[in-house]
């Protein structure tokens, strides 16, 4: 391959075995993978977010994984800010080196880099939040239209999170957010290959179901009961424990939590599979191990 520092960015829909052959391709080429999952990021909750386990965390250094306390505030746009000073270290290793995961945002950032954007004080984080638990996203939402007509019929009005940061955006900015979103891909001085593993949707779908019932063999069910007294945390907001704590609140019984579960991540992996759309250079992944032979 060339000697050229480059990212290999190995990514794809749930499910689909992407993490398998990122193991596989980092342990071939010697580097480091770098993980890309909103979720993997925090500590305490593995099965539910199908974390590496020690075997393989052991077999290849990986970065980002169980790094963050689950109160713990991340964003896309710190995540871009880490990675790039992560990046010439890791360089300084070896030219080459993977990035995996499916969280679209944080591939995005990376990728084709975000618009800065405000860090987010306290006080208006608190704020915001406070105006949606006592009044509901209606008034957020409210609240947003008045502040950013145009960047409010942009953002999902049934996903509360997209409606808060955007509220607290145009509340610490104080112009509205859509001002500051440029969408202009930033120049990266690395090369990039992306890749994905195709497969059908039949057996995509298959692999997620088969894949929530071995987490709940695994521990799921007694994971996210560990943490259910955190429940309130973003991060904690995610398919998985949503429908397991509605589960433990009485709301739904724990089989329909868990065949739940399953629909929900196959309507996420819908989602990603169409944000793929985005990348129309993604070559299928199994070409990797021509190019490293």
């Amino acid at each position: 391959m060339s000697q050229k520092n480059k990212l290999i960015v190995i990514t794809g829909a749930t499910g689909s075995g992407k993490s398998a052959v990122a193991l596989d391709i980092a342990r071939r080429l010697g580097c480091h993978i770098i993980s890309a999952d909103s979720r993997q990021i925090f500590r305490g909750i593995p099965i539910g977010t199908a974390a590496p386990t020690a075997d393989e965390l052991a077999a290849v250094p990986h970065h980002f994984v169980a790094a963050l306390d689950l109160d713990r505030q991340y964003s896309a746009a710190q995540y871009e800010a880490d990675v790039m000073a992560l990046l010439p270290r890791l360089w300084e290793q070896n030219p080459v080196q993977v990035m995996c995961g499916g969280s679209m945002m944080y591939i995005d950032a990376v990728v084709r880099g975000i618009d800065e954007l405000p860090t987010i004080s306290p006080e208006v984080r608190a704020g915001v939040m406070r105006l949606y638990e006592e009044h509901g996203l209606d008034a957020v939402r409210a609240e947003l239209r008045r502040l950013d007509p145009v960047g409010a019929t942009r953002v999902d009005p049934a996903n509360p999170r997209r409606n808060i940061h955007a509220l607290e955006i145009c509340i610490e900015a104080g112009v509205p957010a859509s001002t500051l979103l440029t969408g202009e891909t930033k120049e990266r001085p690395f090369d990039i290959e992306m890749y994905y593993l195709p497969m059908e949707r039949a057996e995509l779908f298959d692999r997620i179901n088969r894949r929530v019932d071995a987490m709940v063999i695994a521990g799921l069910v007694e994971e996210a009961r560990s943490v259910y007294h955190l429940r309130h945390l973003n991060s904690l907001n995610t398919v998985g424990y949503k429908e397991l704590f509605a589960a433990f609140d009485g709301t739904m019984p724990l089989p329909v939590a868990i065949e739940r579960i399953k629909k929900n991540t196959r309507v996420y992996a819908k989602k990603q599979l169409t944000w793929l759309r985005r990348y129309p250079t993604l070559s299928d992944a199994r070409l990797l191990y021509d190019k490293i032979k």
